[in-house]
């Protein structure tokens, strides 16, 4: 089976999250693995959010990606987002960029050394969860202390070139604000409005986000050579400033009682991206004193991470994607968050890497290369090879090879 029919194949299988049940899709996996002599275990949750993981054995590279997908409205597709079709030298579907499309070229890399006889001490880690909290996935896995010490490589999409070792801070707050109601005929002499307490937290998290930091001289090199390929993929001026300062996000707003009533209550659920340098806690913090007729609740809250760009496996990394592309890779760190995070927090080092179409992720009509899948598959075997097998042998093609 190549790369792409089984990438089509897991697109196939729906598992949008909400509802997040990644069962059918885990199952797959599990028999494809059984296929290659690889047993695998199926740890189940509840409303079937399920995660896969194999014996792992000490030191060994690790191999991860998330199986759910963001919900898909079918309208204005060329094809049905589960549809899984190949045709234009692509695959359509969602999950074909995030991240299933990873996942396949993951399970065909490791296929192919199988098959050839090579033998290596990767195992595999797939979740679910990755969407919405991580809770039922990897923060599971992690919590039941189930993944010996290791590296790393999970197959996120990323630019072809460019292998992501580290991501910004991820702060989620819910605010309740209270106020002191009153006619609103003698506002804002007489009353306290909730919603306008909302507004002042919001204002001063504007001004916050004109401050910019910086975290030392050698990551403020790689965070600018990461805003000049985020400004580049995603034609996106100004890039430099995603990295380096707060980005917020008011996501909902909810409040008042009525109209001619001064509002007593009012909630907000804010999203904020933390860059390296800023204190989470100081942060939230200065919010709370900012915001005196507010409740604050953490919803979730992690650090910039950082995975040191001179490890083995970042090497390695851009080694193979060298050998692919024929042309230069280096590190870059990215504006969003993902598992990594959580894995960098409990010591691990951890590289993302994989196929994709960025500008299509969570949108309609997402799709994959079909040449991205076989270039990801070729450059994860090669990494494996690398990090995996001490005798040193080296990956060659037979279809390439001459005639003996």
């Amino acid at each position: 089976m190549d790369v792409a029919r089984l990438a089509s194949d897991l697109v196939k299988i729906n598992s949008e999250n909400p509802p997040g049940n990644t069962e059918e899709v885990i199952r797959y996996i599990s028999v494809f693995l059984d296929s290659l002599g690889v047993r695998s275990e199926i740890l189940v949750n509840r409303g079937g959010r399920a995660n896969l993981i194999t014996e792992q054995k000490e030191g060994g590279l690790l191999l991860c990606g998330h199986v759910d997908v963001v919900p898909a409205v079918p309208d204005e597709w060329d094809f049905p987002p589960c549809s899984g079709k190949i045709a234009n030298g692509f695959l359509f579907g969602r999950g074909s960029t995030d991240m299933k499309g990873g996942c396949a070229a993951l399970l065909s890399a490791y296929k192919d050394l199988v098959d050839r006889g090579i033998e290596n001490n990767a195992g595999f880690l797939f979740v679910c969860d990755e969407e919405t909290s991580g809770t039922h996935g990897i923060c599971s896995i992690i919590r039941k202390k189930r993944l010996l010490p290791c590296d790393v490589l999970i197959a996120e999409p990323t630019p072809a070139l460019h292998p992501t070792i580290g991501e910004k801070g991820l702060c989620r707050l819910s605010m309740a604000f209270l106020g002191e109601p009153g006619h609103s005929s003698l506002y804002p002499v007489a009353g306290v409005s909730a919603i306008m307490e909302a507004y002042r937290t919001i204002s001063y998290l504007n001004e916050l986000s004109g401050h910019e930091y910086h975290a030392g001289s050698e990551l403020d090199r790689i965070i600018g050579a990461s805003s000049k390929i985020l400004a580049k993929i995603l034609e996106m001026p100004g890039a430099e400033k995603i990295f380096k300062r707060i980005m917020y996000n008011p996501g909902k707003i909810s409040g008042g009682e009525k109209s001619n009533v001064v509002a007593e209550h009012c909630s907000l659920e804010l999203d904020i991206r933390v860059p390296w340098g800023c204190s989470i806690p100081e942060l939230i913090g200065d919010i709370g004193r900012h915001s005196p007729r507010a409740a604050v609740n953490i919803v979730t809250a992690s650090d910039p991470s950082l995975t040191p760009a001179d490890c083995p496996l970042v090497a390695a990394t851009c080694g193979e994607i060298e050998k692919a592309y024929g042309k230069p890779s280096f590190p870059i760190v990215q504006w969003a968050a993902s598992d990594a995070r959580f894995l960098r927090t409990e010591g691990f080092r951890v590289v993302e890497y994989g196929p994709g179409e960025l500008k299509l992720l969570h949108a309609r009509n997402e799709r994959v290369s079909v040449v991205s899948l076989e270039k990801a598959r070729d450059i994860y075997r090669g990494i494996i090879l690398a990090m995996e097998n001490p005798a040193g042998i080296e990956w060659s093609d037979p279809e390439k090879s001459p005639d003996c």
